[in-house]
């Protein structure tokens, strides 16, 4: 009886792991690593600096198509590239008939905002920063309504391959363009 009932608890402790990270179409929600390089997308701003050439160095946006637009060498893609990779693909536009050996930095001024929705006491968009976790968040939006779930909430993430939800713990860390969702609670 008692090897049983361990069993089916061991069963019962298996699916609620396994149900705490749900993936759709290959995108991960979870802890994000923290030595993942960031990838630029929409809604980022960008300082780019040419050295030297002061009519090229400004700050940019990233627009709704993944890309930024720049004097002389028009719509260069951003989005998915790292800002080292857009320092690369910069240059090689400028070195095709604008300059002999350009030295291009790219930084992030400021990355696309969050969302938080729910048992908070002011849900909506926000500025990201960087290593926020999901209970950073809420602190940020005002924290916890008194009906809502404090143990767990909802990410939403998209991602290459789509768009992903899971139910994780407040620890989370969170990247720009998520969505964090704080449930009511029953009890």
């Amino acid at each position: 009886m008692r090897a049983s009932r361990r069993s089916l608890i061991a069963a019962i402790c298996a699916l609620a792991v396994s149900g705490c990270v749900h993936t759709t179409a290959g995108v991960t929600v979870g802890p994000a690593p923290l030595h993942e390089p960031y990838r630029l997308d929409s809604g980022d701003r960008l300082r780019i600096v040419v050295y030297g050439q002061d009519n090229l160095t400004n700050t940019y946006a990233v627009d709704a198509g993944g890309a930024i637009t720049m004097p002389l060498i028009g719509r260069v893609p951003a989005r998915g590239l790292t800002p080292a990779e857009l320092a690369g693909a910069v240059s090689a536009r400028l070195r095709k008939g604008y300059l002999r050996d350009p030295s291009v930095a790219v930084e992030v001024e400021s990355y696309r905002p969050f969302f938080i929705l729910g048992e908070v006491a002011a849900p909506g968009q926000y500025p990201f920063v960087p290593n926020m976790t999901a209970e950073t968040a809420v602190a940020i939006a005002g924290g916890f309504t008194p009906r809502a779930d404090r143990s767990a909430a909802k990410l939403r993430r998209i991602g290459d391959g789509g768009a992903a939800q899971a139910a994780v713990p407040m620890g989370t860390f969170l990247r720009p363009g998520d969505t964090v969702v704080i449930s009511e609670r029953w009890f």
